[in-house]
């Protein structure tokens, strides 16, 4: 799903219908049961509930899987008995790149704009950029981002500087960069998670 297609797709869309709730909960139980090594300890059926009960949160994971994320679970709380679905494509979403950094970052930009912010595009989504910690914590799991890079949640500290920080795999090893946050590539993108 291109940019402009996903914004449009936002603004109209307050929940899925059935058909659309049937088709993706399809899609994360084969995602689920195929990458067992993710979640080892958890339960389908028990994730599957709590997201039957979020309509805002079925909403949110249809926009990662459009935009092609590849949601999957990765990690659970025990004390707040929540789940925490993240991006896994394999390299960072086609659906959200040649992005800068935050509307801030785009609104400064005099030329050359892009579509949208990954800030913004989160946002709208209604999940979170991954910061560093989570990043690397992806990176355990399989190595994502080969090709591509992804925007990372940016300490208020490098913001307020100018920059912003993004992340990906290369020689075997994580790597964790800086840019300006007006910056743009048509290889970043950026991941993101959302708790239900």
């Amino acid at each position: 799903m291109v940019i402009f297609e996903f914004y449009e797709f936002m603004k109209k869309k307050t929940t899925l219908t059935k058909d659309q709730t049937n088709h993706l909960m399809t899609i994360l139980q084969e995602r689920f049961e195929k990458n067992r090594h993710r979640h080892a300890a958890m339960e389908w059926s028990k994730i599957a509930e709590k997201l039957l009960q979020q309509p805002n949160k079925l909403l949110a994971l249809h926009a990662m899987e459009a935009t092609g994320g590849e949601p999957d679970v990765l990690w659970y709380n025990k004390d707040t008995r929540e789940y925490t679905f993240v991006d896994c494509a394999k390299e960072s979403p086609v659906g959200r790149r040649s992005l800068c950094y935050d509307d801030a970052a785009l609104n400064a930009r005099k030329e050359n704009k892009p579509k949208a912010s990954a800030q913004g595009m989160s946002n709208n989504m209604g999940i979170e950029l991954l910061n560093e910690d989570q990043y690397r914590a992806l990176q355990q799991l399989g190595h994502f981002d080969l090709k591509t890079s992804s925007w990372l949640y940016t300490p208020e500290k490098i913001r307020k500087l100018g920059g912003a920080i993004f992340g990906d795999f290369r020689f075997d090893t994580v790597f964790i960069y800086h840019n300006g946050a007006e910056s743009y590539y048509a290889a970043r993108g950026f991941r993101g998670f959302l708790i239900i």
